[in-house]
């Protein structure tokens, strides 16, 4: 599908997405007793479209099955091409169906992640999504070949053990690795743990979704790859809504697919420009049998509009996560955050992989961190310059064990995500 040409033609593509879906979301008995009476031909207006109510986490929670899928859905519709799994917003996961036209707009929104990469025709790609009834694994693997991309289909550690993993990324020489970013980590690690030196390996491109990635976590992963990292957004509501230009600028998205708003969180009120806002999103081509209108995700933003004539995506405007809701622990009255302590690790490049436990002896919090070491490197020396610098920046001392190179690997084996923050306090 050709990209548009610019903001003018998105504006008018928006402007027609959005009227056909508000009508659409019309037969749906649930939208229909939510919807006010609206003028459709003023729904560029701010003012009349703000009438259209937010969706939420909370709203969708509160549906049955029958209700979801009587009520919600769509029963007029191309036909049910499969399901794509909810991202866990309620107790009971959702199972969203996709028409085969809303597929087909699902298939493009994947595979122009892999332009923005600039990863194309000729390349092999090894991908390490989970497999299953999670979307994003088969997608990918089934829209790399419109872009004339080879495909491995691994899965997770999972479905083929993470070192065999490797040793197919050995054998097959990828030049696009497919995953996300923990366990980018975890077959770096691995990698190290083996004495395999995955720069050399020839891949170029390192593909992540579904988590943060800070600046220090990109900077390891690229440094351990010999890669370039291209972090891409999407949610199942919607699909793959868009993906880095620039690493670390934030999302271009699709906004030919996606109509997005970023709200004041309190008054729900436009935000300005670079403050930080809830990201709600109406999906204008993948809601044929699922009228999301006006979901708010939960996401927090900032926006920007786009700047033409720097690239074909720079008619799109950009996302960046304000990552405002990551965990912490509380040990002895200190707020240890797990995204600062995890960038303050992965800059020290003696350490390959580390985990954090809030444990409690003899009444007392304590910090006890497990790390591993890169080879050739003291580990003593190692421990106590992080105790120090641990202490100096978070004013907590911590229990610094070393333990042999891929110990963590093993025990990160079976999670697709690794649990390097763990609280054992009970």
């Amino acid at each position: 599908m050709k990209l548009p040409g610019s903001r003018a033609e998105i504006r008018k593509l928006q402007s027609e997405g959005k009227r056909a879906a508000v009508e659409r979301a019309l037969l749906s008995p649930f939208w229909k007793k939510r919807i006010p009476p609206l003028n459709l031909a003023k729904l560029d207006d701010p003012e009349v479209w703000r009438h259209i109510p937010i969706l939420d986490k909370d709203t969708l929670r509160a549906l049955s099955d029958e209700q979801f899928y009587g009520e919600f859905c769509h029963t007029q519709h191309d036909g049910v091409a499969e399901y794509w799994r909810s991202g866990g917003v309620t107790g009971q996961p959702l199972f969203y169906p996709r028409s085969f036209r809303d597929m087909e707009f699902g298939l493009e929104g994947f595979a122009r992640t892999f332009d923005c990469a600039g990863a194309g025709r000729g390349e092999r790609a090894h991908i390490s999504f989970p497999l299953g009834i999670h979307p994003v694994g088969q997608v990918y693997s089934r829209c790399a070949s419109s872009r004339g991309i080879t495909v491995n289909w691994a899965g997770s550690g999972t479905s083929t053990p993470s070192a065999l993993q490797l040793e197919l990324i050995q054998r097959l020489r990828p030049t696009i690795w497919l995953g996300m970013s923990s366990y980018a980590l975890h077959v770096a690690n691995l990698a190290e743990a083996k004495g395999v030196d995955l720069s050399k390996l020839g891949i170029k491109h390192v593909m992540c979704s579904a988590e943060p990635v800070s600046q220090a976590k990109r900077d390891k992963i690229e440094r351990t790859f010999g890669a370039r990292l291209t972090d891409n957004f999407g949610m199942t509501e919607a699909g793959m809504m868009g993906s880095e230009d620039v690493p670390g600028a934030g999302f271009r998205i699709w906004s030919d697919f996606y109509y997005i708003e970023v709200l004041d969180p309190k008054s729900l009120e436009p935000a300005k420009a670079g403050e930080v806002g809830t990201l709600v999103v109406t999906a204008l081509k993948t809601n044929n049998v699922t009228p999301f209108l006006r979901w708010s995700s939960g996401d927090l933003v900032t926006y920007s509009e786009a700047e033409e004539g720097k690239g074909p995506f720079s008619v799109f405007p950009r996302i960046k996560h304000a990552h405002r809701t990551a965990g912490f622990f509380k040990i002895r009255g200190v707020n240890l955050g797990h995204q600062d302590l995890e960038d303050f690790i992965f800059r020290t490049v003696e350490i390959g992989d580390f985990r954090a436990e809030a444990l409690n002896e003899g009444g007392n919090d304590f910090l006890k961190l497990s790390i591993e070491v890169r080879r050739g490197c003291d580990g003593s020396e190692i421990s106590r310059r992080i105790e120090l610098q641990i202490k100096e920046k978070f004013e907590l001392t911590p229990q610094v064990a070393v333990l042999e190179t891929g110990t963590l690997a093993k025990e990160f084996e079976a999670n697709v995500k690794a649990a390097r923050f763990v609280d054992r306090r009970g």
